[in-house]
């Protein structure tokens, strides 16, 4: 990636409204989160989930994304914060290199909608996630105006159930991420 490019992305990954109007801990608040949790962030991105969730626990945070130069944006951000429990992990959502039931909670936060197929990411996450762990997917919502992939709440339900998870809770809270409705969904490991 050129060096414009990867400002770019930054930028449009670290968007102010992003964090003003739908700061991360709205959705770490909704998970049974300790003090102890371990984490993975799939789709890690800057770090929007990772650094304050990394500041929530004192167990391990892993940070995963495809792309390098987000992941070393992410380490240097973590390490300007002084957060020494982040673990980046540059890989695909089909192949995490974690053991098997490794994470207490795995967080996919508009990140699920590009991966083809979504059933192998799925799988892995339900492949590392602890029993009694949970999964939290945040994503927009298909509709009639959607630009870009999407994947609909009720087809990601089915996905999340297909790949072994149980459905927890479907919210559908009042605000838009680029003009399209978000959801989350939270399932769980049996």
């Amino acid at each position: 990636m050129t060096n414009e490019k990867h400002v770019k992305k930054i930028q449009a990954l670290e968007n102010e409204h992003r964090h003003t109007h739908f700061p991360a801990s709205t959705l770490l608040d909704l998970l049974p989160l300790s003090t102890e949790s371990t984490i993975l962030d799939l789709g890690a991105g800057t770090g929007y989930v990772t650094l304050p969730a990394a500041k929530q626990t004192s167990g391990d945070v892993y940070a995963l994304d495809r792309d390098l130069n987000i992941l070393n944006y992410l380490e240097q951000s973590a390490s300007e914060q002084q957060l020494t429990n982040i673990t980046t992990l540059e890989a695909d959502f089909t192949s995490i290199p974690l053991q098997d039931q490794h994470v207490d909670l795995v967080v996919a936060s508009i990140a699920l909608h590009e991966i083809k197929p979504l059933s192998s990411a799925l799988a892995e996450a339900f492949r590392v996630v602890k029993p009694g762990g949970m999964i939290q997917v945040v994503e927009l919502e298909a509709t009639e105006k959607s630009r870009g992939p999407r994947v609909s709440s009720k087809d990601m339900s089915a996905a999340l159930e297909e790949a072994g998870f149980v459905m927890s809770q479907t919210l559908f809270p009042d605000l838009t991420i680029a003009n399209e409705p978000v959801y989350i969904h939270l399932a769980t490991r049996p």
